[in-house]
Parts: C-alpha cells; structure tokens; sequence
C-alpha cells in the first residue's frame, strides 16, 4: 500500500488535459486520499467528440481498475450525458461488473448533489454554445429533477478559462433572477475558473451552488467512507451532506 494514499486512491479520467480544475480537486481533497489521473483528450467539446470518445475512456478506467484504485471517476459530463441518463447507468453497471471496482461519473454526482440539497428545481449553467445544453437538461429531467433553464455561455470552448470569476458571477446571477423558484445553481464543468465566487452567489441569491469541483470532492469522500468537511467552496463540501 502506498502509505501516501491510506484513505484511499481515486482514479480519474480526465476529459482534457486543460489545467485548473485537476489542481484545484487536489488542494481541496483531503490528506490520506490519492488521486491517478489518466486523459481521455477531448480537444473540440462538440457532441459529435463526445459520441466518439467512450471508447478511450474505458480504456482508461481498465487501466486504473488493474492499478488498483479504490474507485474510478471517468470524469467530464458531457461524453455520458449525451447518453442519456439510463444509458450512462446501464454503462456505469457494464464498467462496474467487468472492472470489479465502483464507478462514479460527474453526471451521477451531480444529481446525487441536487437530491441532497433537495433542489430539484435548479438553474444550469455551462460553456457550451447551442443545443447540446438541451440534452443536459433532458439528462437531468430523466433523472426526476426539473432544470429551469440550461444556459450556455457564448464561448470558444478552449478559451473558457480566459473569463474573469467576476464576469461569470454576474453572468449567472442576471439569469438566476429569472427564476425565482430555483432551488440551487448548477455549474456544469471544471473549466472555468470560479472556486471564488461559489459563496458569493450562494449569499448572494439565498441558493446553494452545485459546482463540479467541491462536487467531485464530496462525492469522492463519499466513495471512499470518508466525511472531511471543507469550507470555502459552498454548503454541499462544507456540511458534507
């Protein structure tokens, strides 16, 4: 055993090799849990990729089965949210039977996260232009839950994290007005970079945020059977819920 790793080792299979979003896992994770990360290398985050790459991903979730990780998160929502919500459980049983090992994805995560702030109502946001942001809000209707809207940031999808925290905080607030009715805010993805605003728009619209970095935090502890609260990234980590 590595004794780096006595909590446990996380596998994941990153959807690019975008930096940010690994780093800040890694800081907010806590002490005696490892993380393995392998690339599935999406470069064009259309929906016409994400049709294609299943295929490297399970390549990559074998490898970390045969390491011997303690759980496997082939990470990135949209390649299984394409899918659809049965069609990434029917493959998340698939990977779990052939690799003997648990199997979690950001989609599974991130509606296990809106059940526990009992937030079926929600407000979702992404940095995807057009319809693709249709079939997250199917994804996530099929799963019982009920997005308001799901709204796509008008971006190039390799230059997401040349937005400033406080241009997307303003951004998600004008649409969260909107819908008074919501019961939390989702952010899909860990491109862009708004660890910092997180608490912010949680005072600030009387909400809590699902953001898929404190998210991956919380669902990897829980994987793991273990409960290391952590404050400064939203109520869901903070309270582990």
């Amino acid at each position: 055993m590595d004794f780096s790793a006595w909590r446990g080792t996380l596998g994941i299979v990153r959807p690019t090799f975008r930096p940010g979003g690994m780093e800040e896992l890694i800081k907010m994770m806590p002490d005696g849990i490892g993380v393995i990360p392998l690339f599935a290398d999406v470069r064009e985050g259309t929906e016409k990729e994400f049709k294609t790459v299943l295929d490297r991903y399970r390549k990559k979730v074998a490898k970390l089965a045969e390491v011997g990780c303690d759980v496997i998160n082939p990470s990135g929502a949209p390649p299984f949210m394409v899918l659809g919500y049965k069609g990434e459980a029917a493959l998340i049983r698939e990977w779990e039977k052939l690799y003997k090992k648990p199997v979690f994805t950001s989609g599974t995560t991130h509606v296990d996260a809106l059940r526990k702030l009992k937030a079926k109502k929600f407000v979702g946001f992404s940095y995807f232009r057009g319809d693709i942001n249709k079939i997250y809000a199917r994804y996530f209707r099929d799963a019982g839950l009920e997005p308001l809207d799901m709204v796509g940031l008008d971006a190039d999808f390799q230059k997401v994290q040349e937005f400033s925290a406080q241009q997307l905080y303003r951004w998600i607030k004008q649409h969260v007005k909107k819908h008074p009715d919501a019961r939390a805010i989702y952010m899909l993805g860990p491109a862009w970079r708004t660890l910092e605003i997180i608490e912010l728009l949680e005072n600030d619209c009387g909400i809590p945020v699902v953001h898929a970095v404190p998210a991956q935090c919380w669902d990897t502890q829980r994987h793991l059977s273990v409960r290391e609260p952590v404050k400064g990234f939203g109520r869901l980590l903070a309270e582990m819920l």
